[in-house]
């Protein structure tokens, strides 16, 4: 089964390449499109549901240049596995938690997302390692006109694409950098850069996007409003931003190195410590501790382990991969039991980094 084989290799956003990507995990572009001759989904039965689904399926599978995506049907799977694509960001919550009919289609390297019957029609994603808005958006308009030729998309010619959300209606296009700012949050500066970013039209969501918390010093940063700009101004509005967050992060990095120097050590290395050693541990605890730690490696603290390897233990000791490696289903105890012994098999003592106070 495809999600076995998944659980198994690294996504897009986790490669942990790609320009800034010492703070950039990924760069995300999103479009919302809807299907002319449907209503929107709340207004669909459940025939116009699977109606929506079987011709997307069908038309965009005919096509020579889309063949490679692999439609997986989100309503027939169990609720680990739907949890396991949300973990790896190629469904929303919404999508996995929804009823009906539903669909979503990746293909091998999981930067393209397409997500049949979310609250649009289509939800169409592309993703980059690190900071790449240019890179992302070039692809996902290649994309959009392939789909187009294929499907009749709602557009009114003053007010662009149509969507069931208002502030998407226009370019339907959400711009999106998920960061790793742990130096803004233990220097408390992190809610200042928060409601900067606020006065200027930008949102900032947890690491699983609306609604969810901030887990391991994570956060997306993306436009709110889409009618009335165009692509290139949503790309410009959040491109020309993130590197000022980027700066500000780099330089609560440089504070905690010249002036908190044993305060950041005594932080990273009790993290270290305690990822392999602990008997049992939680995924938010697990999430808060590889950020110390995966900020370590970037300042030199500890030496002998990658930020890839680092980066994969955020996503395979999340619930849904924890039990797809283990191939059974754990209850929470259960869990924080398996987590535990998982980090020491990937971080043990006498062939794993060691910190360094240099």
């Amino acid at each position: 089964m495809i999600l076995d084989e998944m659980a198994n290799r690294c996504g897009e956003w986790l490669k942990g390449c790609g320009p800034e990507s010492d703070i950039v995990m990924s760069s995300r572009i999103r479009l919302a499109r809807n299907l002319a001759d449907y209503p929107f989904i709340r207004r669909c039965t459940d025939i116009d549901r699977a109606n929506i689904e079987s011709t997307v399926r069908e038309r965009l599978t005919n096509k020579a240049e889309l063949k490679d995506l692999t439609f997986i049907d989100v309503a027939d799977l169990q609720t680990l596995d739907r949890q396991f694509l949300v973990e790896r960001q190629l469904i929303s919550r919404e999508h996995a938690n929804s009823d009906g009919a539903r669909a979503v289609a990746i293909d091998q390297q999981e930067r393209l997302s397409l997500m049949v019957n979310e609250e649009d029609h289509l939800r169409i994603q592309v993703m980059k390692s690190g900071l790449d808005l240019v890179g992302a958006w070039g692809q996902i308009n290649d994309l959009d006109d392939r789909i187009e030729s294929q499907l009749t998309y709602a557009f009114h010619p003053k007010l662009g694409y149509l969507t069931a959300c208002p502030t998407n209606v226009g370019t339907g296009m959400r711009v999106s950098v998920l960061v790793h700012l742990p130096a803004l949050v233990i220097t408390q500066q992190i809610e200042k850069v928060f409601r900067s970013l606020q006065k200027i039209n930008l949102v900032v969501r947890g690491l699983y996007g609306e609604g969810t918390q901030a887990m391991g010093d994570f956060y997306q940063v993306s436009n709110q409003i889409t009618l009335g700009k165009s692509e290139n101004d949503l790309i410009d509005q959040v491109g020309d931003v993130i590197p000022v967050v980027i700066d500000y992060e780099r330089k609560a990095r440089d504070f905690l190195i010249n002036e908190k120097q044993n305060d950041l050590f005594e932080q990273v290395s009790r993290a270290y410590g305690t990822l392999q050693n602990a008997q049992q541990i939680s995924s938010e605890e697990t999430m808060f501790l590889l950020s110390r730690v995966r900020m370590g490696i970037n300042l030199g603290l500890i030496g002998d382990l990658e930020i890839p390897e680092v980066n994969q233990l955020f996503i395979r000791t999340q619930p849904a991969h924890l039990q797809k490696l283990r191939d059974s289903e754990l209850d929470t105890d259960e869990r924080n039991v398996e987590r535990a012994n998982y980090l020491h098999s990937q971080l043990k003592l006498d062939g794993g980094a060691e910190a360094s106070n240099n």
